[in-house]
């Protein structure tokens, strides 16, 4: 789909140009301490008494950022890119690449050096797209969420949206519990890795303001 309209929108603007989408392998840790800690929300939105049934059942649940309770499974640290280099050539010569979809797919190395489906999980698709962005030397990160800004004390009387964030600060927020584990906590983590691993700018909005976020005039923007 996305494919798709990129490459409609394209043409209905006369734009040279056209999109290519790569199903993408990530490597994980057989052992990521994720897998015993699943913390990633999928799924609709339960109400509480729906979401305990499901937890009789063997279902984790968790209530997310005061919208309701949803299933939560393994979120393994995304290591490896497997089609880096596919995507890093694709992109040289001139391709809108779409990769690392839904955080791609979790696979880990057997001793023979075999890929295998990993254990039951989701990459976040943050920390997936901070990785590759890194790998192939990125100037920007801009990940697309719910929200215009990210805020901290989030649905509360006393909440504040931020405009701006130093690394610093979003550690130390981060450090306090302001950002939601499988929610607002991975983005803001992908961005601090990105900056950390030579990035040069972070902007956090919503799907609407993604043009005039780029313009600096929304979202919440990032720098060390």
């Amino acid at each position: 789909m996305i494919q798709q309209t990129l490459d409609n929108e394209l043409r209905n603007r006369g734009i040279d140009g056209q999109a290519v989408t790569i199903v993408t392998q990530v490597l994980v840790d057989k052992d990521d301490p994720g897998f015993q800690n699943p913390t990633k929300p999928i799924g609709a939105f339960l109400s509480e008494e729906r979401a305990k049934a499901f937890e009789k059942q063997g279902w984790r649940v968790m209530e997310d950022a005061g919208r309701g309770y949803r299933r939560v499974i393994a979120s393994p640290i995304p290591l490896e890119i497997m089609e880096q280099e596919a995507i890093q050539t694709m992109s040289d010569h001139g391709w809108i690449v779409i990769a690392v979809g839904g955080g791609g797919i979790p696979v880990i190395r057997k001793e023979n050096g075999e890929l295998r489906a990993a254990p039951p999980s989701v990459i976040d698709k943050d920390r997936a797209t901070a990785l590759l962005a890194n790998n192939i030397d990125a100037d920007l990160l801009l990940i697309s969420t719910a929200v215009e800004k990210v805020a901290i004390n989030f649905n509360k009387p006393n909440q504040q949206w931020l405009d701006r964030l130093t690394v610093a600060d979003a550690k130390k927020y981060l450090a306090e519990g302001h950002f939601a584990p499988g929610s607002m906590k991975p983005k803001i983590e992908a961005m601090i890795d990105f900056l950390e691993q030579g990035g040069k700018q972070a902007i956090i909005t919503d799907p609407p303001n993604i043009a005039r976020a780029l313009a600096g005039e929304t979202g919440t923007h990032m720098s060390l």
